[in-house]
């Protein structure tokens, strides 16, 4: 998930909070994931818009040219390939293989990942002509429509709030129920206590867990009016 944009030498980066479970990371170092999601306004005041990504991501398969997978941005540092990259409704979709056994950096990244020391994918990438325009609904935003997309990388990033409230809002409106522990992080995330969200989560649990009933509908009902 999107965390904010800054530049790295002639380039430009989106950066987001890696939403991977720990089991998902393989021991051969095969991992996947959104490195970049569609319609959240960055801190920079951009949006990054459906169909951004597909010219240049059909482009370098055309090429016979791989998205490189970096260390933090740094072009010295190749750590692994993306074996597959592709937009979906949902953002820019990736899996990658860490080449764990070729390079101490990448065993080490790999190590890092599945202990979740490893906060967020970031991408590189430039703008070309006509690829941002200003947003018609959201004064001062800009929409990036056509992004050349030029490596993706594993950088060390804080948790994101937007993150863990889209994941929790997008289960609410599938009309199912987060987790207990999705719901305790929510409620940390939404700036309850430590404490406090754990008693909270600890009440909910009944209704978390599927209880029968009209108390699970009231609890659906509460914490889809807290999401919002």
């Amino acid at each position: 998930m999107k965390l904010f944009t800054k530049d790295i030498g002639s380039l430009k980066s989106l950066d987001y909070r890696l939403d991977i479970e720990t089991k998902d990371v393989s021991a051969e170092g095969e991992f996947e994931g959104y490195a970049s999601t569609f319609g959240n306004v960055d801190q920079g005041g951009d949006v990054v818009e459906p169909g951004a990504f597909i010219e240049s991501v059909v482009k370098a398969k055309n090429d016979g040219r791989t998205i490189p997978m970096l260390w933090q941005h740094d072009q010295r540092e190749p750590i692994g390939i993306w074996k597959d990259i592709a937009e979906d409704k949902k953002g820019l979709w990736v899996k990658g293989q860490l080449l764990i056994d070729a390079d101490p950096l990448a065993k080490r990244a790999h190590g890092l990942l599945k202990a979740k020391a490893l906060g967020g994918m970031s991408i590189g990438y430039g703008i070309p002509a006509g690829g941002a325009e200003p947003h018609e609904k959201r004064p001062g935003v800009t929409k990036l429509v056509k992004i050349d997309l030029r490596e993706i990388s594993l950088v060390t990033m804080p948790m994101n709030i937007q993150a863990r409230v889209t994941t929790v809002k997008s289960i609410l409106d599938d009309g199912k129920l987060p987790t207990v522990r999705e719901f305790e992080e929510f409620l940390r995330d939404a700036g309850f206590s430590k404490a406090l969200a754990t008693a909270l989560a600890a009440k909910a649990t009944p209704h978390l867990r599927g209880d029968p009933g009209d108390e699970a509908d009231e609890a659906l009902k509460f914490l889809q009016a807290l999401s919002a």
